[in-house]
């Protein structure tokens, strides 16, 4: 069936998708993928809607995420899916390509070539602590030091993702050797990214930005890292929902260890 660059004309039926799904509509979400990514689409053969939806965000020459792989489900099976992931794959060239995946998804991303490198929950709640003292929120005089430690510690270009934090977000936060940004979505306020030199850092930007938000917040927490992963649960976000993170085509670049909480599973 053929396929299609969407535009912000479809935000709607990208909501409407997602809600087919069981997932939120999340348009806030949705415009910022359409701002730094590219949305590709298939329209449902009954005139009703979009069958099936993929974005691709590439980040400089090295590195790009795959998310928002919907099918709807009187259209699932159908090949759409693997017809768009073929699709934003070529459009990677030779990037590592990463995603997050639900054990649904994994089986076909595993035969497009994606090996799972790691394990990430999805914890959510109203987080209870003090403010840590560490942090400020950041003045437009902190945004080249922001790049510059992200460029190091991301591994590659997203300079033009992170400057519409400022915007998109509720809050940026600086520490001594990290940042961190935290955005309202559909049910609970969202933190992220968060890089910092070491956890003790992140936590105190992860802990300070969760103050701000003033109720649900939500964190994608790398299981590797386990003690943010409790220290998290001690202090009121708990209820974790787990997804694969896959990568084809090498390994991630960057520094790992000092990467705390992507921007958003969907932008990695």
């Amino acid at each position: 069936m053929p396929m299609r660059r969407l535009t912000l004309d479809d935000l709607d039926d990208c909501g409407r998708l997602a809600e087919d799904r069981g997932w939120l509509p999340e348009r806030h979400k949705w415009t910022l993928l359409f701002e730094v990514g590219e949305v590709y689409g298939i329209d449902a053969p009954d005139g009703d809607g979009l069958a099936s939806t993929t974005v691709l965000t590439r980040y400089g020459d090295g590195h790009a995420v795959v998310s928002m792989v919907l099918t709807a489900a009187r259209y699932a099976r159908k090949g759409m899916a693997r017809g768009l992931m073929e699709h934003v794959l070529a459009r990677a060239g030779d990037r590592v390509v990463s995603l997050h995946a639900t054990e649904y998804g994994r089986p076909l991303y595993e035969s497009l070539g994606f090996r799972t490198a790691g394990r990430v929950a999805k914890r959510t709640g109203v987080f209870r602590g003090a403010p840590s003292g560490r942090t400020r929120v950041a003045t437009e005089a902190d945004l080249g030091a922001i790049l510059a430690l992200d460029a190091e510690v991301f591994g590659t270009d997203r300079s033009a993702l992170l400057r519409r934090m400022d915007g998109f977000g509720e809050r940026v936060r600086v520490a001594e050797g990290g940042f961190g940004h935290c955005w309202r979505n559909d049910d609970n306020v969202v933190i992220g990214p968060v890089v910092a030199r070491d956890e003790e850092t992140a936590r105190a930007l992860i802990g300070d930005l969760a103050l701000d938000a003033g109720g649900e917040v939500r964190m994608d927490l790398d299981l590797a890292q386990d003690g943010l992963t409790r220290w998290a649960g001690e202090h009121g976000v708990g209820a974790p929902w787990e997804v694969s993170l896959m990568v084809r085509g090498g390994d991630l670049p960057g520094d790992r260890s000092r990467q705390f909480l992507p921007f958003m599973q969907a932008l990695g």
